[in-house]
């Protein structure tokens, strides 16, 4: 059985976590994730991702401690992207969201926030319990301070205690919360709105964000206006930004090519 479903329709590519019973990851589904989400990434047909896990109890619960039992090491070749394929994976400039259909924790949580947006089913809940077993979430260590107030990112990553989707939508850490049955539905008609906009806008504002995450505010401003970062320069030199222009001035919706 493979443990990544996809589902491609349009622009949209839809990859489906399926490892019974609780979708855990070892290293081989790492590498497939991985190789999955570079063909995402490397392929200009597609725009946007919905990343979600099969059934209704579990999204991701993070590493397989099973697998790491028979033998696989923690620090074994995760594969292109890193743990789950999305994590370290580089100039990733299209939208990726989440749909976490339940328990999302460890590194189910730290692979939600490698996405753009965060989606969550009413009875979804969360943790990084890591602190427990005297290990590090060490990807949540680096993203959740930058997602949501510090203080209470410190107060998760210290303690490992687990919270509710209403918690993590109060943080500013989960976009929208969904019945269950309604989760699907919603992700794709986001999937459907991002697919339908301008993709080279959405290529630069990604490595925009990237760029200015290490940088002072007026280095990456300079560096958007000198069109030193290459899908700003691709932006303003294609012909989507004159149809931009063109359609706006004209009353009309844009047709988007990506070029």
């Amino acid at each position: 059985m493979e443990p990544i479903k996809t589902r491609r329709k349009g622009a949209i590519l839809q990859v489906t976590l399926d490892r019974p019973k609780a979708n855990a990851i070892d290293l081989k589904t790492s590498r497939v994730m991985g190789e999955v989400f570079a063909g995402f990434r490397d392929d200009p047909e597609l725009r946007v991702a919905i990343l979600t896990g099969a059934g209704e109890k579990f999204f991701c619960p993070g590493w397989d401690l099973k697998a790491a039992a028979d033998g696989d090491a923690v620090d074994g070749d995760y594969g292109v992207g890193g743990f789950g394929g999305l994590q370290e994976l580089r100039g990733l400039n299209k939208p990726v969201i989440a749909a976490v259909n339940g328990i999302a924790c460890g590194g189910g949580l730290e692979l939600a926030l490698s996405a753009d947006m965060i989606l969550a089913a009413e009875h979804a809940t969360f943790a990084l319990p890591e602190i427990r077993s005297g290990t590090v979430a060490d990807a949540a260590s680096v993203k959740l301070p930058k997602r949501i107030p510090y203080h209470i990112a410190m107060e998760l990553l210290l303690t490992g205690r687990w919270f509710d989707v209403e918690e993590a939508h109060r943080w500013g850490l989960v976009n929208e919360i969904l019945p269950a049955q309604a989760l699907m539905e919603r992700a794709w008609a986001l999937a459907e709105l991002l697919a339908s906009g301008p993709p080279l806008v959405y290529a630069a504002i990604k490595e925009i964000v990237r760029d200015a995450e290490d940088a002072k505010f007026q280095d990456s401003m300079n560096r958007i206006t000198k069109r030193q970062l290459e899908t700003v320069d691709r932006l303003y030199a294609s012909d989507d930004q004159l149809e931009g222009a063109r359609a706006f001035a004209e009353k009309r919706d844009p047709v988007w090519k990506g070029r």
